[in-house]
């Protein structure tokens, strides 16, 4: 799977070690960053995250900042993107299953590694149902403008 991850300053150590487990999996990842721990945007690299996914260069995204809740308002700005903040694995299934989520959003002062390995797990190897779901995920995409209106 492709997949795109980023992070803001307060996300970068766990955003290193998913990407590390994703590539370990053998999934590709497009590594947007930070790199660094200086204080920056968090919305510049949740847009970058959700462009990628809905142009169809990754199929998933992966967003990581202090709580995550920041990353999923600034991704789902972008049209196409259905981005969830998650805590337990559960809602990873959950989500995929019923609302084709497609962006990830983790919070690294919530959720320590090794949730959050398998949070990233349940949400990478769930398959969306169909079904009735695709009626209301299409609910929720007409919502939004089309990309470039």
């Amino acid at each position: 799977m492709r997949f795109a991850a980023a992070s803001d300053h307060a996300g970068r150590a766990l955003r290193a070690a998913l990407v590390a487990h994703l590539r370990a999996q053998g999934h590709s990842v497009e590594d947007f960053g930070t790199h660094g721990d200086a204080s920056c945007d968090y919305p510049d690299f949740a847009v970058a995250v959700g462009r990628a996914v809905a142009s169809g260069a990754a199929e998933r995204g992966l967003l990581v900042c202090g709580t995550g809740i920041g990353m999923a308002m600034a991704a789902n700005k972008v049209p196409g993107v259905r981005a969830a903040v998650l805590s337990e694995p559960t809602s990873a299934r959950a989500t995929r299953a019923h609302n084709d989520a497609n962006v990830l959003c983790l919070g690294e002062r919530i959720v320590g590694v090794g949730v959050a390995t398998d949070i990233l797990d349940a949400f990478t190897d769930t398959a969306f149902e169909g079904g009735r779901h695709a009626r209301r995920v299409a609910l929720l995409d007409s919502l939004l403008p089309p990309a470039g209106a």
